[in-house]
């Protein structure tokens, strides 16, 4: 195996990286670019834009135009770096040693750049069923461009047989990961003077009750579970992150905000939990914050909901990676990624395996190794050898 990956790799990772693609920008460049470089290797290309059409996934499938075949996703986003020193320049790759720099060089557009390095060789392959590349956009910000990319491959009439979310594994098999719902709480009190207390209902202090029963719940997930021992922690976990509420220490809050999320261990049912949150503000915390006044209350807003991954061991996904790997046991991880999203709402066995550890990412002076750029070269080169020879069967039911 070569130390070094290709420059084909190298030259799209630059590229890539190049295009600042955070949250806050679009990432129709880094698309446009993409895009116009596989519609002339002859692939089939689909873009899904957000509502404003300022950002845009993309799916370009090459091979016969029929089910099966494999989707190879990644996003395209990538965390900000302000507030963060960097040795080099961000958006600028740099090779160091055995490691390149830049942003989104683990998380993930190394393993975007492998698919852009191998496309021409998928171009040539004489494939029996199709490979599906895929770019999303905002998987950091709660994983908002997957969903619209799954409900347009489920109106097609060509169903994959299979996706791999290429996010940093090491070239692990990752068959299971915790799910993610997170959320805003607006608690909508009554204004007064702080000096009468009776005359008002305080925001401030109903949301640091509902954060409280909050605290109880993840403590009791983590004392009576369920619980999976391969996972880390091995519950699941609930948490308040910011808040903010007041506008004076003398007068009586009337609104408070704050984000919370939980990260549910796949099995166990996010929407159950969400129930059991809803159930005590209907049934406890609102009923008491209007036996005076009926117009105040407390309303939560989904910012993100992410299915957990559950894919079997035996599952024909699962077999595949693990041969084109070498692996002999799969894995799970804490952290959310698309794959559940495949899974749940395109019915499409998924795994993650890609390139890179995910401890470089969102960090100053992230980096990957250039021998996993390699080994993930290595991994779709068996990868098209496999469905060149033998192709793959439509998704079982």
């Amino acid at each position: 195996m070569s130390a070094h990956p290709s420059e084909k790799t190298l030259d799209w990772l630059e590229k890539l990286i190049s295009h600042k693609t955070t949250s806050m920008d679009s990432n129709l460049d880094l698309i446009h670019q993409a895009q116009d470089f596989l519609k002339g290797l002859g692939y089939r290309c689909h873009t899904v834009f957000d509502d404003d059409h300022g950002k845009a996934n993309l799916y370009a499938s090459i091979g016969p135009d029929i089910p099966g075949g494999v989707i190879l996703s990644g996003h395209s986003d990538v965390v900000p770096v302000e507030g963060q020193v960097w040795q080099s320049d961000p958006f600028t790759t740099e090779i160091r040693g055995d490691k390149l720099y830049g942003r989104g060089s683990c998380d993930m557009k190394g393993f975007l750049a492998c698919l852009m390095g191998k496309a021409e060789l998928f171009a040539s392959a004489n494939l029996r069923v199709p490979i599906h590349i895929a770019f999303t956009y905002d998987e950091e910000v709660g994983c908002i461009g997957a969903p619209r990319l799954v409900e347009m491959i489920n109106d097609l009439n060509c169903k994959p047989a299979m996706c791999i979310v290429g996010e940093p594994t090491s070239m692990q098999v990752i068959t299971q990961h915790k799910g993610k719902f997170s959320g805003r709480a607006h608690v909508t009190g009554r204004s007064g003077h702080s000096s009468l207390p009776g005359e008002g209902v305080n925001a401030v202090e109903f949301a640091a009750e509902l954060i409280v029963f909050l605290k109880k719940l993840g403590a009791k997930f983590r004392d009576e579970g369920p619980h999976d021992n391969d996972f880390v922690p091995n519950h699941t976990t609930v948490h308040t992150g910011l808040i903010q509420g007041g506008t004076q220490l003398n007068i009586i809050p009337q609104n408070c905000w704050f984000d919370f999320e939980y990260r549910n261990l796949p099995l166990h049912d996010r929407a159950e939990i969400r129930k059991t949150i809803q159930d005590y503000l209907d049934n406890t915390l609102i009923p008491e914050m209007r036996a005076t006044y009926p117009e105040v209350g407390i309303e939560i807003e989904t910012v993100a909901d992410v299915a957990g991954l559950a894919t079997g061991d035996d599952d024909d996904v699962t077999r595949l990676v693990m041969e084109l790997t070498g692996a002999n046991t799969t894995g799970k991880v804490s952290f959310g990624t698309e794959a559940g999203i495949f899974a749940e709402l395109g019915d499409i066995p998924t795994v993650v395996c890609g390139p890179g550890n995910i401890e470089q990412a969102h960090k100053p002076d992230e980096f990957i190794a250039l021998d996993q750029l390699v080994r993930c070269e290595v991994f779709l080169d068996k990868l098209v050898k496999v469905i060149s020879v033998q192709g793959m069967s439509t998704p079982k039911r």
